[in-house]
């Protein structure tokens, strides 16, 4: 079997198609091939090193991915050979075949094929948490999602209109705001020849938004402080532009006794309840229409060095996914 490993942090050039033993799986673990994986900004991060390897290096990316099971390890009974599966976390995603926790997959529903769950379960469970628990969002509601044209922006788009908001977004180019708008978005604001703060203030007659999900990092902040209402709430949950400078956290009550978090996907799919009640709400979304995953770029596994340049890059929109 082969797998994509990095042995030392830096640039997509780090990225080594390798032979790799998947190995048996133990107690609680079942063995998976699989069929896709999917492409997300952590990833980068990992082969970076701005987030640790959780065992150091060499380590296998990726952190989303779908399959089969193959073989079953001592006390496994939730899970089948042959059973479809997903999953979002562990660390370990970019290989032909990987052992995992039976306690961290979910069973892909009838209907949804596996290319397009490998490529939605760490977007799509990250907007379910974003919109749903992070600020439930209610009708009524107006929110601003930076990057609305990526992965996790083309879900949210659509789910926050459901749930009755008016949506805004931004992206970088008239291309991605044609795309954000067929997704969901009631205004999208271009930040290459808008200044996105004043077109907030201008769509919301200068009340500001309710919550802004904020994956950017550096180049929205503190931008997206000054698109909040009063007592509003600014979910930092990824820096695709870099990180953000520590700050005095007197700007919250100066710019209006605001609301601040950081979460990650991870800490709301924690226990088995959680992660099978958002997996089961992504599952819901999109087998009844209501969210439609468009996969946008395919690229093979052994690839995935051209598909970390075009997503540094800007050069990707929605879903990626890495084929086995």
């Amino acid at each position: 079997m082969k797998a994509i490993l990095v042995s030392k942090h830096g640039g997509p050039e780090v990225l080594e198609w390798r032979d790799h033993a998947a190995g048996n799986p133990g107690p609680g673990e079942v063995l998976i091939r699989q069929e896709a994986v999917g492409l997300n900004f952590i990833d980068v991060y990992f082969r970076t090193g701005l987030y640790p390897a959780p065992n150091g290096l060499p380590l296998i990316p990726g952190n989303e991915g779908a399959g089969i099971v193959i073989a079953l390890g001592e006390g496994v009974t939730r899970f089948q050979k042959g059973d479809r599966i997903a999953y979002a976390g562990p660390i370990g995603a970019y290989a032909q075949e990987r052992v995992i926790a039976a306690d961290k997959i979910v069973k892909v529903p009838d209907g949804v094929e596996l290319d397009v769950a490998a490529g939605m379960m760490l977007k799509g469970m990250t907007a379910e948490y974003l919109l749903r628990r992070t600020y439930a969002v209610q009708p009524g509601d107006t929110i601003l999602f930076h990057a609305a044209a990526g992965g996790v922006g083309l879900i949210a788009g659509q789910w926050a209109k459901t749930l009755g908001a008016t949506v805004i977004g931004t992206v970088g180019s008239p291309e991605k705001a044609a795309l954000a708008q067929a997704n969901g978005y009631d205004h999208v604001i271009n930040y290459q020849t808008e200044d996105f703060v004043a077109r907030v203030k201008e769509i919301t007659g200068g009340k500001g938004v309710d919550v802004v999900y904020d994956s950017v990092g550096k180049d929205t902040f503190p931008g997206s402080l000054d698109c909040l209402r009063v007592r509003g709430l600014w979910a930092s949950f990824g820096q695709s532009s870099g990180p953000i400078e520590p700050f005095n956290i007197g700007i919250l009550s100066q710019k209006g006794s605001l609301y601040a978090t950081r979460p990650t996907l991870f800490t709301y799919i924690a226990s088995r309840a959680e992660l099978e009640a958002s997996a089961n709400a992504l599952f819901d979304v999109v087998a009844s229409g209501v969210v439609k995953i468009g996969i946008n770029q395919r690229y093979k596994l052994e690839d995935a060095a051209q598909a970390h340049s075009d997503l540094e890059g800007r050069k990707t929109t929605g879903t990626t996914v890495l084929t086995v």
